[in-house]
């Protein structure tokens, strides 16, 4: 029997997972961590935190299936996220930058006003926003005490998450990223499919700090464990982990993650397509010797720190699981609306300014009506970017979810009544992971014809449930006009 491991480095969490050849979790561990928020907008963590829960979850799964070494390991991770080390020390020389972070605001206004997010649209199919990553390395090499003059000197080392995971796990110390990746620091020319050396000088970034680019199931190193070696033989960014997980290899095919934020991700083969409308074109995946998987993603900023601040910071409940306790698949929330916008709002709007609030509260209100208008904010939120999509002439009856979030049937019930949708959830619904042993198996000789379906359970809409959904989700909409 054939086992992968997955490394899925997420925004709060570190997880590995070895699954066998039909992709079967055999064992897994996760560890969280958490992010420290300096300023208002400022999302951080300390990158040796990172590694450290990395190297511990790898290594327990490891030694828990220490008769089974895994053939092949793949790599997920939070994209965005920006971390600066030096070449020679390893060291960061700064936190990471967490993908959430709103800080370059306004250098980002600053470069719409002189005509600059034209030809970033263009070349890299994003907005102009501090979401990606290369005005957060920007910000590093100005504010980092002679970080730029050690960065002229190709002293200094640029990655995302899985670039810096690379460099610090692999026997070979590679400075490496894939397509995916590559595509979501904003310095990545989609079309031709190198860094664009407008975009770097723009932004006045050294290319030696970038990493080579390959596609997602090329050969990235060997990952040692005793005296034993595991080649990384896959890499690819979370949500289109999560596209593969999900086997959205055909135009159409769309998934969306609920995880820390939510992102829904629709192929569109090798059609790149331009929207006008705040959806952004990115890479979907890249095999090996093939040609370029165009995608169109929604990024919704806060999901499940919707449910964690209602945890920890409102203490509603003791377990995330509890809050389905609280939850109704029709959402009442006796007039309560949520404005989920901890650190601004993401498509459609990409607003950086507006914050977080509730809308509606009377006396007669409870903590029910609060945690049901926030979860109905994550499905409206969901259905403002489907609505984008019937723009483009993209149609969708039938949404592939995972992550944490659909473990509460309730709230995937609501989706699909929100929705008008059918919901199918996979057997395994963390996608992410699944995605990147997916990728992989791929890079270790299999093809995509003998990958299995998944899935494990379907929701329907309850019809006498839409009318009232309906009129809530254009309330809804209306508040967040009159809150933008």
């Amino acid at each position: 029997m054939k086992n992968y491991i997955a490394i899925d480095q997420g925004t709060t969490s570190s997880r590995a997972i070895i699954f066998d050849q039909n992709f079967t979790p055999l064992s897994q561990s996760q560890v969280e961590y958490k992010l420290s928020y300096p300023q208002d907008g400022w999302v951080e963590v300390d990158p040796q935190e990172i590694l450290n829960t990395v190297i511990r979850t790898t290594t327990s799964v490891l030694d828990e299936q220490n008769s089974s070494i895994p053939i092949a390991c793949g790599i997920t991770n939070q994209r965005e996220t920006t971390i600066v080390w030096n070449k020679k020390s390893g060291e960061p020389i700064y936190p990471a930058i967490i993908w959430q972070d709103r800080r370059t605001k306004k250098y980002c206004d600053e470069l719409k006003e002189k005509g600059f997010e034209g030809i970033i649209n263009k070349k890299t199919g994003l907005v102009l926003d501090p979401y990606f990553s290369a005005t957060k390395i920007k910000w590093i090499l100005d504010n980092v005490e002679g970080a730029r003059k050690e960065a002229k000197k190709g002293n200094l080392l640029f990655g995302t998450v899985d670039s810096f995971l690379l460099y610090n796990l692999s026997e070979e110390s590679n400075h490496f990223t894939d397509v995916t990746n590559a595509s979501r620091t904003m310095l990545f020319n989609i079309e031709n499919l190198s860094w664009d050396e407008e975009l770097l000088e723009l932004f006045d970034i050294p290319l030696s700090m970038m990493p080579t680019v390959k596609a997602c199931n090329e050969h990235f190193g060997s990952l040692s464990h005793g005296n034993k070696k595991i080649p990384i033989n896959g890499m690819i960014g979370d949500q289109q982990g999560a596209l593969v997980g999900q086997q959205c290899f055909d135009r159409g095919d769309m998934k969306s993650t609920y995880g820390t934020g939510c992102f829904i991700m629709v192929n569109t083969k090798q059609e790149k397509i331009e929207s006008s409308d705040g959806l952004l074109t990115t890479i979907g995946y890249q095999l090996k010797d093939q040609d370029v998987n165009y995608a169109l993603e929604g990024s919704i900023y806060s999901c499940g720190t919707i449910v964690q601040w209602l945890r920890d910071g409102l203490n509603f409940f003791k377990n995330s699981s509890d809050s389905e306790d609280f939850l109704s698949s029709d959402g009442n929330s006796n007039g309560v609306k949520f404005l989920p916008a901890f650190n601004g709002l993401g498509a459609p709007h990409w607003n950086s300014d507006v914050r977080a609030g509730f809308d509606g509260i009377t006396q007669d209100n409870s903590k029910k009506d609060l945690i049901n208008a926030a979860f109905k904010a994550i499905c409206f939120q969901t259905r403002e970017i489907l609505e984008l999509l019937q723009d483009e002439n993209i149609s969708v009856e039938n949404l592939f979810v995972d992550g944490g979030m659909v473990n509460n049937k309730t709230f995937c019930q609501l989706l699909s009544n929100v929705l008008e949708k059918d919901i199918s959830l996979p057997k395994n619904i963390e996608s992410t992971a699944l995605g990147a042993a997916v990728i992989a198996q791929l890079g270790s000789g299999s093809s995509l014809d003998s990958l299995k379906t998944n899935i494990d359970k379907s929701f329907q809409p309850e019809s006498g449930k839409v009318a009232a959904l309906n009129k809530d989700f254009q309330d809804w909409k209306s508040y967040i006009q009159k809150s933008l």
